[in-house]
């Protein structure tokens, strides 16, 4: 776990090194650079730059070697601001979560159609396995309802010869 005292340097370093590279650098190189970070040893001699840069493969790796020129330059910013025994040496290295965060949304906006087009796909054409089963309910309550039928009409005629036969007694 880092100290309080690691934290805040690493943030010093940060601001120091992101104005620096926004206002003072002139490097043709070192465009669309964004300080993400950085990582300070314990023993705060060396610290690490996350940087990313909004640009393609081979000109983020030109904006690197930009940045790695202007190291003394950044070095001796930070040591006007920073008042620490050692100055720490500092390297850039790309950040790759940014990169990775854009990814990870493309893929998942890539899912969320998929799914929205397998949706609509089975809403507009219904499985036969699925017409058969909403079939069957049909076929057994027709025939539920005819046997019904039948046995009330069956019962009406039982109903009629009873009173046929017998005369004095009151249908209901």
């Amino acid at each position: 776990m880092a100290s309080r005292r690691m934290l805040k340097a690493a943030e010093a370093i940060r601001e120091v090194v992101s104005m620096a590279i926004l206002t003072e650098i002139r490097d043709p190189r070192v465009q669309n650079v964004t300080v993400t970070g950085v990582e300070v040893t314990p023993d705060m001699r060396s610290a690490k730059v996350l940087v990313s840069v909004m640009a393609e493969e081979p000109k983020q790796y030109l904006c690197l070697k930009g940045l790695a020129n202007s190291t003394g330059f950044l070095q001796s910013k930070i040591a006007k601001r920073v008042e620490t025994r050692y100055t720490p040496k500092i390297t850039f290295e790309l950040d790759q979560g940014v990169k990775k965060s854009i990814e990870v949304q493309r893929i998942l906006h890539e899912l969320a159609e998929e799914r929205k087009q397998r949706e609509q796909s089975q809403a507009t054409e219904p499985d036969t396995a699925e017409v058969e089963d909403e079939a069957q309910p049909l076929e057994e309550a027709t025939a539920e309802s005819f046997e019904t039928h039948a046995s009330f009409e069956t019962q009406d005629a039982l109903a009629a010869e009873d009173a046929a036969d017998n005369p004095d007694q009151k249908t209901s």
